[in-house]
């Protein structure tokens, strides 16, 4: 599917827009501290070539364009517990879980989208009231497309990985909204992912990463994604019961 170890999409130095594979230090792991990476032709969904061209990097981008993205879903586990990651990780131990799918999703606009390093705008709207909130969750990216894929199969239909952060409004998601959770999700710029996209050859459990969100330098969140109520080849293998998948579908995970 993928032919790329970690694809970013940044700004170069010689004042151009591609998609590269990064090039990483010896020792280095933090796809945020890519200085270089090989310029990437083609559709990075289909034919693509890892070139010999190596290019220097000014800024990293949204590792996706939005012309190369389908939708933007984000799933939760239930509503009660969408702040589960908060400082003490959750435990399925001491979570009460339904035998019941409780697993729902909601849809941002692709104008949520933003980079890594992108300030994240606060409208007006969303400043009449308090209630602005972070989610930080792994991202699952569709590689190709998948229609009624039992959860054994379902992690084969995933090109790569990486974090993102839901932004989220409490005030207008659960009591201004009138049941429409993406009003309290949708404003510009709430859904800033990346800085690169790790491929699926990579990361083979999905289930065994750490996951933590700092702000202003201080951590607030931490757990696993073992600690997620449903699982990501349970929420593809779920999303994918009579309705396509795309190539470019963006999904946060959840918790």
């Amino acid at each position: 599917m993928a032919t790329f170890s970690r694809l970013v999409r940044f700004l170069a130095k010689d004042g151009r827009t591609y998609y590269g594979d990064a090039l990483l230090p010896s020792g280095v792991t933090d796809i945020a501290k890519t200085t270089q990476a090989k310029v990437i032709r083609g559709d990075v969904f289909g034919k693509h070539e890892v070139t010999d061209q190596v290019a220097d990097v000014r800024l990293l981008l949204a590792p996706l364009a939005r012309d190369d993205v389908k939708t933007v879903r984000c799933e939760n586990g239930a509503a009660q517990i969408s702040s589960a990651f908060r400082k003490a990780p959750p435990s399925k131990g001491n979570v009460q879980i339904s035998n019941k799918r409780l697993l729902f999703s909601q849809y941002k606009p692709v104008t949520s989208l933003s980079g890594p390093f992108d300030p994240i705008p606060v409208s007006q709207m969303a400043q009449e009231v308090p209630g602005l909130d972070y989610e930080c969750e792994l991202v699952a990216i569709i590689g190709k497309e998948a229609f009624n894929v039992p959860e054994s199969r379902a992690l084969d239909y995933i090109m790569g990985y990486t974090v993102g952060d839901d932004v989220s409004h409490r005030e207008w998601q659960l009591k201004r909204g009138g049941g429409q959770w993406a009003l309290g999700k949708g404003f510009d710029g709430w859904a800033p992912f990346g800085p690169g996209i790790v491929s699926s050859r990579f990361i083979k459990d999905p289930q065994a990463l750490n996951i933590y969100t700092k702000v202003n330098g201080q951590k607030v969140q931490e757990s696993s994604t073992r600690d997620m109520i449903f699982g990501v080849a349970k929420t593809i293998a779920f999303l994918s019961q009579g309705t396509t998948l795309l190539p470019g579908d963006i999904i946060f995970t959840g918790t």
